[in-house]
């Protein structure tokens, strides 16, 4: 709840920092690509692209080697949102392990790393690049 009330601050919705988050770590994607790293759903990704295009912070164009694919690419005026999902992620953190000191949020995240990596796993794909 509170990554939702931090992030509508910003003017995004829950997820949309995901993608803009995947752009800026890796550059320009296909939106099919969007869809299976970020486990979207075409019609989901559809909407978060077009709201993401609406504010400003990303460009759709067409894939010059398959006219029937869409690169997304973060725009410029989308670094200044990228500072602030980034101050917003620390924040979380911050509240997250509030009260923690530096050996427990280590091996914080270390748990974490093997959940992620656990699911995974049971899922059969492999964790994005970013």
């Amino acid at each position: 709840m509170l990554a939702g009330q931090l992030l509508r601050r910003a003017g995004l919705h829950p997820g949309q920092e995901l993608v803009m988050m995947r752009l800026w770590d890796c550059g320009p994607q296909r939106q099919a690509d969007l869809v299976g790293v970020l486990d979207s759903d075409s019609a989901t990704m559809t909407r978060t692209v077009q709201r993401l295009e609406r504010a400003g912070f990303v460009r759709r164009v067409p894939d010059p080697t398959d006219r029937r694919a869409t690169i997304i690419e973060p725009t410029a005026a989308s670094q200044a949102l990228r500072r602030e999902v980034e101050r917003i992620w620390e924040e979380l953190e911050g509240a997250t392990t509030d009260g923690c000191d530096p050996g427990e949020r280590a091996d914080i995240l270390r748990v974490l790393e093997r959940l992620e990596c656990n699911l995974v796993e049971r899922t059969g794909r492999t964790l994005p690049d970013a």
